[in-house]
């Protein structure tokens, strides 16, 4: 069952990023998710069912 997410949620990878950060922050909602390191500001862009499975937990 899809997840309820929103731009601006706040979510926790299952993984670290390189850089060692965890929480991460959502700017884009759609068929590809848009996130940003809360760590060192670098933006990802994943598919739904890639960011979907993930994320730990949203905060």
């Amino acid at each position: 069952m899809p997840k309820n997410y929103s731009v601006g949620d706040r979510v926790e990878f299952k993984k670290t990023h390189p850089c060692g950060g965890k929480t991460w922050e959502i700017i884009r909602v759609g068929m590809d998710f848009k996130a940003k390191c809360e760590t060192c500001e670098r933006v990802i862009m994943l598919p739904r069912n890639k960011f979907e499975k993930s994320v730990k937990k949203k905060l």
